[in-house]
């Protein structure tokens, strides 16, 4: 897998050399068991999956290019970067000004921004009406895009699944950016219900089932469904995709959920 240059600053040197040990000694990464470290009184469990992924990697050495390829030039990230106060205040001391809070609140007006201003947009990827803004300002939304190429992979699936006439559940947080960018995407293609946890699985299906009148639908996940979406018609073919920070094992339990 392609290596980043990733400042020290961001790294721990003992958590780097447990990655590094756990990689060598498990390179496919089947052993979900935690490294121990033994201090006799204390002992610390460090979880095998964790710290920086791929994507987030990848964004962070594209932020840090775009600092040094465009000296003197206003530079923007649509929001954090990912959700790490070290890593964000530190691009904001570089002079990198957020545009959007985490919930999608503006911090910098649109209109102060211009065509000869740098926008990276985050790992998290953006909705396709910030793209569409961006471009009718003349900002290139492709050189300085790091969204994960594991987000893009959830969007293809949900394009995929919208072309076989299947409705799309996204198992998300409704508020979090990448929840938010995965839904504009895939209205586009699908009818789409955003579902949290398994709880409002459990809603969906007794809805799905007819033991919860349609209305209750609408009322539930309001501001969390597509326009125009149709109970009746929208609940009878369905797909799960995920925001892929949420738990692998809990988006396949609610894909199994609807599917019974």
């Amino acid at each position: 897998m392609k290596s980043f240059e990733i400042p020290q600053q961001y790294r721990s040197q003992i958590i780097s050399q447990i990655k590094s040990a756990r990689k060598n000694e498990d390179p496919r990464k089947q052993d979900f068991t935690p490294t121990e470290l033994d201090f006799g009184p204390v002992r610390f469990l460090i979880a095998r999956h964790f710290g920086f992924c791929y994507g987030v990697e990848n964004a962070i050495e594209i932020a840090h290019k775009t600092i040094d390829e465009n000296p003197g030039k206003k530079i923007y990230l649509l929001s954090e970067m990912i959700h790490n106060p070290v890593v964000n205040a530190d691009l904001q001391e570089r002079g990198i000004n957020f545009i959007l809070d985490n919930y999608g609140n503006q911090l910098i007006p649109w209109n102060e921004i211009t065509s000869a201003d740098v926008v990276i947009i985050p790992a998290f990827g953006t909705t396709i009406d910030t793209e569409r803004l961006l471009t009718e300002k003349g900002i290139d939304i492709v050189k300085y895009n790091t969204t994960c190429p594991f987000v893009e992979r959830v969007w293809n699936k949900a394009a995929a699944l919208g072309k076989d006439k299947f409705t799309v559940v996204i198992h998300g947080k409704a508020k979090h950016e990448e929840t938010r960018a995965t839904f504009s995407h895939t209205i586009n293609n699908a009818p789409s219900v955003i579902v949290r946890n398994l709880e409002e699985a459990q809603f969906l299906c007794e809805v799905i089932l007819g033991n919860r009148e349609q209305k209750e639908f609408y009322n539930f996940f309001e501001g969390k469904y597509s326009p125009l979406f149709d109970v009746e018609k929208d609940l009878v073919k369905i797909g799960v995709v995920n925001q892929t920070t949420m738990l692998a094992s809990e988006t396949q339990a609610i894909a199994n959920m609807l599917r019974e």
